[in-house]
């Protein structure tokens, strides 16, 4: 199968990456002697996740999303909302762990197709996870719509990520995520053959179509190397 491809494109968080944001929340929010509960991060949830749709919308900026999601505990807290959300990124690289598969599945890959990470995900944080990993050394490319101001699922992003990669046949390119509205529909935008790696987290919008349906790294792996 892995003859099939020329390169496989990789969403970042939840897919390659843990990201728990409770606990990188905890951990900011400890440093001003807060208790974080799950109450709290109810509460921030129902005002991150309108901005990051609105942010896949092209409706407000990156820089826009970082701060509106903490300007109330900003005023809570007399800190800036900036403060916070820098706190908040290094919290989440510090507390950065690979999914399990990821670095057997890379190991595999490397050298046999190119590779890239195309992420919605901020600057600071992708690049700091990627060195604290050791995964930095994977990937041919990296391509965070922070940089382009683009986001997924957006295909010129894809077609960006294409001309780093010397525009290879789109048949031959796999886009790989877990967020259907984003990595899948906009892998799809673009042309691609797309793999959803379905982490029970989220339902699959009936438009939204992946090319394949996994439930772990170590799935798609086999399905990638099978003959």
């Amino acid at each position: 199968m892995l003859q099939n491809w020329d390169c496989i494109l990789f969403d970042a968080d939840d897919t390659l990456f843990h990201f728990d944001a409770f606990s990188g929340l905890q951990r900011l929010f400890a440093g001003y002697e807060v208790h974080f509960t799950d109450q709290d991060y109810a509460d921030y949830q129902a005002i991150n996740k309108p901005l990051w749709v609105d942010y896949q919308n092209g409706a407000i900026t990156a820089l826009q999303l970082q701060t509106r999601r903490f300007t109330g505990w900003a005023e809570k807290l007399n800190v800036s909302a900036d403060i916070l959300n820098s706190g908040f990124l290094s919290a989440m690289a510090e507390i950065c762990t690979p999914l399990e598969g990821a670095v057997s599945l890379l190991d595999t890959l490397k050298g046999k197709v190119k590779l890239a990470i195309i992420t919605n995900g901020f600057t600071a944080l992708q690049q700091a996870r990627l060195e604290r990993t050791g995964f930095m050394g994977y990937f041919d490319a990296l391509v965070i719509s922070e940089q382009v101001g683009l986001p997924k699922p957006d295909a010129a992003i894809f077609d960006y990520a294409l001309q780093q990669l010397g525009n290879p046949p789109r048949e031959r390119v796999l886009m790989v995520g877990d967020t259907p509205e984003s990595d899948i529909l906009g892998g799809m935008n673009a042309g691609l053959k797309t793999c959803w790696l379905d982490n029970g987290t989220r339902p699959l919008p009936e438009t939204i179509r992946p090319t394949w349906r996994v439930t772990s790294l170590a799935q798609l792996e086999a399905l990638l190397t099978a003959s």
